[in-house]
């Protein structure tokens, strides 16, 4: 039990050691399959002009993506 008691304890540090890693680095986690760029598609909406709501979320996503971990 002892065993089983240290082994959870050390991946409990290790997940907690990783958590502050990722709050310290102010980095958002990226996905692996890449979304909707894998298949061609640069934007979600079709709209030539968005609407300022919609420009203020891409500059935002803009600069998670330049934040992201790869």
């Amino acid at each position: 039990m002892s065993l089983f008691l240290l082994t959870f304890g050390l991946l409990l540090l290790i997940v907690a050691a990783m958590a502050v890693g990722m709050v310290v680095q102010k980095k958002s986690m990226a996905s692996s399959c890449g979304g909707l760029g894998s298949v061609g598609i640069d934007k979600a909406c079709d709209c030539d002009d968005p609407c300022d709501k919609r420009k203020k979320r891409m500059a935002k996503e803009q600069v998670w993506k330049e934040n992201q971990i790869l």
